[in-house]
């Protein structure tokens, strides 16, 4: 599903990454751990198409497609995004009207149509329920007086509603 070739990145001229070749097949769980400073971090942002890395070599394909020619817009679009380490709060925005906005991106880009309101909800009602989730989450708004535990929980259930190819 994901496979990277001889990449090789650099920021500020100074070579972090040098020829990393990396295979992840579909359904598999891989931990990627280092010394500080290993390049862990550049690796999930040149993915994900942070700006400010240079690549210098390689290719990373997400289902046989070199995502390095994707805007990170359109790799949000697969399913590629970055999960916060301290996901920001944004007061005045529903959880689910941020939600919805984010999947019915993602339905556009893809060519379909936006998703059906009482669908949505009735989905997010059932998948809440199925992680143990309080009714309340749906309504909050986006991270706003969440716990750390309650901002990871949402990013769970933001990711499973947006029914990755890899869940």
């Amino acid at each position: 599903m994901l496979e990277i070739k001889n990449l090789s990145v650099s920021v500020q001229n100074k070579t972090i990454i040098n020829s990393l070749n990396l295979k992840i097949e579909r359904g598999k769980k891989v931990a990627i751990m280092g010394p500080n400073g290993s390049g862990k971090s550049t690796l999930s942002n040149v993915i994900a198409g942070k700006n400010g890395y240079q690549i210098n070599s390689g290719q990373i394909l997400f289902d046989d497609i070199n995502i390095l020619d994707l805007d990170p817009e359109e790799r949000a679009a697969k399913g590629i995004y970055l999960a916060f380490q301290y996901p920001v709060e944004i007061p005045g925005i529903a959880n689910t009207s941020f939600l919805r906005t984010a999947l019915n991106s993602i339905r556009k880009y893809n060519g379909e149509k936006d998703i059906d309101t009482r669908d949505f909800l009735d989905e997010c009602k059932d998948l809440s329920k199925r992680l143990n989730l309080d009714p309340s989450f749906l309504s909050r708004d986006l991270n706003t007086g969440f716990s750390g535990g309650e901002k990871k929980k949402n990013e769970v259930f933001h990711m499973l509603m947006m029914k990755p190819k890899f869940c």
